[in-house]
């Protein structure tokens, strides 16, 4: 064998649930792709491979590809991901994908999880409340480090929506604020510039659409892609809201 010959890559095959809820004759299907894997590739790689050589039609969204957006979440084999973060070599030959659940279907692997998110922060108020004038030629108060690493740990939160697509609860509530919300609730909570009392911060979760109705599976910490500690939170909150009286 010549030394300058480098041997192929496997040979994936890429199973796409493909359907476009616009086209009144589309059907709900599963079509395989075949393509040779790369060094380095992950499933953004392979997808972008496959709609610019063999299908131009394939819908799934990217904007960053370095898993800050979190616009290209989907089920990989089943279990909400982002395609950018993901390497095919940590997958098998075969590899299944499909839209994350729970989310209005735009096409194929693309969902709108934007009106979902908008409105579950319109809900919960997921801004700070103060009622200072904030004076643009003034440095902001000084904060103390470990407060601020704490607030920056629930920040980065990128509002993928896999931990919503996983959650069980979801699936039966529709109406569920999931860990999402109750993370960010958590990071205004931690935020001494937010004015509202603790009563303000818990009640518009205190129900069976907030922490309450949670059932601790645990899906949520389990495929966030930034490893957040989301169930200790809603733990952390129900313990919380007890201890105030609410039931």
């Amino acid at each position: 064998m010549n030394a300058t010959t480098q041997s192929k890559g496997r040979l994936l095959k890429i199973s796409v649930l493909r359907y476009n809820p616009q086209a009144p004759d589309s059907e709900p299907r599963m079509q395989t792709f075949e393509l040779e894997e790369t060094d380095g590739m992950t499933l953004f790689i392979a997808l972008n491979e496959i709609r610019e050589k063999q299908d131009g039609s394939l819908q799934f969204d990217f904007v960053c590809r370095a898993g800050v957006c979190g616009s290209c979440a989907m089920l990989i084999d089943g279990r909400p991901g982002l395609a950018c973060r993901t390497l095919t070599k940590a997958l098998g030959k075969t590899i299944s994908l499909a839209p994350l659940p729970f989310f209005e279907l735009i096409g194929d692997l693309s969902v709108n999880t934007g009106n979902w998110l908008r409105g579950m922060s319109e809900r919960l108020e997921t801004w700070i409340h103060t009622d200072k004038r904030v004076d643009l030629h003034k440095m902001e108060e000084r904060m103390e480090p470990e407060l601020a690493e704490a607030i920056y740990e629930l920040d980065r939160c990128i509002e993928c929506g896999c931990c919503v697509a996983a959650c069980g609860t979801a699936r039966m509530r529709k109406d569920f604020v999931g860990a999402v919300g109750i993370n960010k609730l958590a990071r205004f909570r931690l935020d001494p510039r937010d004015q509202r009392s603790d009563d303000d911060f818990y009640e518009v979760v205190g129900d069976d659409d907030g922490v309450f109705g949670c059932m601790s599976l645990l899906a949520c910490h389990d495929v966030c892609p930034k490893e957040l500690p989301l169930q200790t939170q809603i733990a952390f909150i129900r313990r919380k809201m007890v201890s105030m009286g609410f039931k």
